[in-house]
């Protein structure tokens, strides 16, 4: 009986101490890890010290290593016997391409698991106090990327995302931010429509700026927001000033 097995494990949206469980058991058993470029460092140093680390990380127009590369380096180790571990950012399953690789090592008869994490959307929003449903302001959240398949921010539906869903988080749509704005805008979506941009959510580094659709732009050039960046659109961010204020004001009573 073969003994192939990768685990393809969502590593959480960037606070190591988000990962689950069952992933960092695998990542401290495994032979070889294949990471990508927002894996936390201190989830690679929970790994054993002769565990072959392998980077396979993708930067926006620049990419260490093939889509085609990686599946058969995941092939390749997984068929030597080894126990796998293909640790990705966020959730495996969203905008992470875990799919395509199940699908290769599923069509090379290697057995497989999947281990979620904590999608980006998710919690990135719940650490800036960013509900993406809240009642009587949204019942409904979508995530969509900032950019299709082909490259081109046209080809994602924003004509129906403008009015479907009451919050929409972004995922790689900093580089594209003029031309999403431009196209909630004239489907109709209101300038005054509550925004965020987030960078680098859940990490030390985590910064929150927040203003209007009809800013977004404008906000991003002005704090230099960079990737890994969510954009997030809908009236629920207002709670999150709403919150702050709660907060100041009960520190406030409790240092009076």
């Amino acid at each position: 009986m073969s003994t192939s097995f990768v685990s393809i494990i969502g590593a959480g949206p960037g606070d190591p101490e988000l990962i689950t469980v069952k992933a960092l058991k695998r990542i401290q058993t495994a032979d070889v890890i294949l990471y990508d470029r927002l894996v936390n460092d201190q989830l690679l140093a929970e790994a054993r010290e002769d565990a072959l680390r392998i980077y396979c990380g993708k930067a926006p127009g620049l990419h260490s290593m093939s889509q085609e590369m990686i599946g058969r380096m995941l092939v390749t180790h997984a068929t030597e016997g080894k126990r796998v571990v293909r640790l990705k950012g966020g959730d495996p399953f969203i905008f992470g391409r875990g799919g395509e690789e199940a699908l290769v090592l599923a069509q090379a008869g290697i057995a497989f698991e999947v281990i979620p994490g904590i999608t980006s959307a998710v919690g990135t929003s719940a650490s800036t106090l960013i509900p993406l449903t809240h009642r009587g302001l949204a019942s409904s959240f979508a995530c969509v990327t900032g950019t299709g398949s082909d490259g081109n921010v046209s080809s994602v539906r924003w004509d129906l995302l403008a009015h479907s869903v009451d919050t929409l988080v972004i995922y790689m749509g900093i580089s594209q931010l003029s031309d999403i704005q431009r196209e909630l805008l004239h489907h109709g979506k209101h300038r005054s429509t509550p925004a965020a941009l987030v960078e680098r959510g859940t990490t030390s580094q985590e910064r929150i700026i927040t203003g209007t659709l009809a800013e977004l732009q404008s906000l991003s050039v002005s704090e230099d927001v960079s990737n890994p960046a969510l954009i997030i659109i809908g009236e629920a961010v207002r709670v999150r000033e709403q919150l702050i204020q709660l907060q100041r004001a009960t520190n406030a009573s409790m240092t009076g």
